[in-house]
C-alpha cells in the first residue's frame, strides 16, 4: 500500500517529487525518533569517488579552536587570489559532515574563483550551544590571521552560524567579513510564520523534526537562548555586511529566512533574496539532482565575484 503523499509535496516540480519519494522510502523513520546517532549513521554522505567537480587541489586541514583542532577542508579555487569562504555545512546543529557539503564547496570554489574552507564544527547533544558558534568565529579568526580576505556562509544550521558570526563580530567591534551567504538559514526560535504550518510535512526536513533538532542545540546550554542562537532577536541588524538569502520554496524554514531578509534590507545592509521554486529544504548541497542547485551554485559564485 502506498503511503500518502503531504498535501504540501504538490508544489514540488516532477523531479523533486520522485526524489522526496526516494529519500522518504530510505527513511526508516523520522529523524527525532532515530535519534541523533542512528540518523547520522543513516543520513551520512559517503565521500564521492570521482566527484561531479574535480580539483587540482583539496587541502585537509586541522583548524585551532578553544576547544582544540577541528577538521576542515580548503577547496583552493582553480584562478584564486579573491579570498576565502568559510563554509558552514547543514544538518539541523546534530547532523552533517564535510563530506555532505564536498560536492558544493568544490563547485563554489571552481565557479567563484573563491577559496572554500569547510569547517567540521562540534554537533549537539554532545556539544550544545554555543560550542558550533564558537567553533565557527575560531575559525574565522584563524582564517583572518592569515591574512585571507575572508567571507562566510552556510545552509540551514550553518546559515544560523554564519548570521549569528556577523552579529558577534560586529557587536565586538571586530573587523566583519565580506560578504554573508545564508542558504534557507535557520534564524528564529518561535517556529510561528505560516510556512511552519504550510509545509509542516514537507521533504527532508518537517516542522516537527526541526523542534527536534533545535531542542538537541539548546536543551543542555546554561547560556541564555538569545540572538546569537537566534539571530532574529538581534535588536538590530545595522551595519552587517552585505547579504544573499536563498530560500526553498517547500520548506518550513522559508519565511523565517525571508522575513531576515527583509530585516536586514530594512536595517539598511544590502541584500539579496532569492526564493528557487519547486524544491525542498536541503535541495543547495544536492549537486546533480536539482536543476535549482546548478543554479544557485551560479548565484553564490556571482555574488562573491562581484566582492
Amino acid at each position: 500500500m502506498t503511503a500518502q503523499i503531504p498535501p504540501c509535496w504538490a508544489r514540488l516540480d516532477s523531479h523533486a517529487l520522485l526524489v522526496a519519494q526516494a529519500i522518504a522510502a530510505a527513511l526508516p523513520a523520522p529523524v527525532r525518533e532515530l535519534g541523533a546517532e542512528a540518523a547520522r549513521a543513516v543520513l551520512a554522505s559517503p565521500h564521492a569517488g570521482v566527484p561531479l567537480t574535480p580539483l587540482a587541489r583539496v587541502e585537509e586541514l586541522a583548524v585551532p579552536t578553544r576547544a582544540g583542532r577541528l577538521r576542515a577542508r580548503r577547496y583552493h579555487a582553480p584562478a584564486s587570489g579573491n579570498g576565502v569562504l568559510l563554509y558552514l555545512h547543514g544538518g539541523g546543529f546534530v547532523l552533517g559532515t564535510l563530506d555532505g557539503a564536498d560536492e558544493a564547496c568544490r563547485a563554489i570554489a571552481a565557479r567563484s574563483g573563491w577559496d572554500v574552507v569547510s569547517l567540521e564544527y562540534r554537533l549537539a547533544p554532545e556539544h550544545p550551544y554555543p560550542a558550533a558558534l564558537e567553533d565557527a568565529i575560531d575559525a574565522f579568526a584563524w582564517l583572518r590571521e592569515h591574512g585571507d580576505r575572508v567571507a562566510v556562509g552556510g545552509d540551514s544550521a550553518g546559515g544560523n552560524l554564519a548570521a549569528a558570526l556577523c552579529l558577534h563580530l560586529r557587536d565586538h567591534d571586530l573587523a566583519p567579513p565580506v560578504t554573508q551567504i545564508l542558504v534557507y538559514p535557520a534564524v528564529d526560535d518561535r517556529f510561528a510564520t505560516p510556512s511552519w504550518t504550510e509545509f509542516a510535512d514537507a521533504p527532508v526536513l518537517t516542522t516537527a523534526d526541526a523542534r527536534w533538532l533545535w531542542e538537541q542545540y539548546t536543551r543542555e546550554s546554561t547560556a541564555v537562548i538569545d540572538e546569537y542562537a537566534a539571530p532574529m532577536k538581534a535588536a538590530s541588524l545595522h551595519d552587517l555586511p552585505p547579504a544573499l538569502v536563498l530560500t526553498a520554496e517547500v520548506d518550513p524554514l522559508r519565511d523565517d529566512a525571508e522575513a531576515y531578509a527583509g530585516r536586514l534590507r530594512a536595517d539598511g545592509v544590502p541584500t539579496t533574496s532569492v526564493r528557487y521554486d519547486g524544491v525542498f529544504h536541503g535541495f543547495f548541497t544536492e549537486v546533480g539532482a536539482f536543476p535549482q542547485t546548478d543554479t544557485a551554485l551560479d548565484d553564490v559564485a556571482r555574488h562573491l565575484r562581484a566582492h
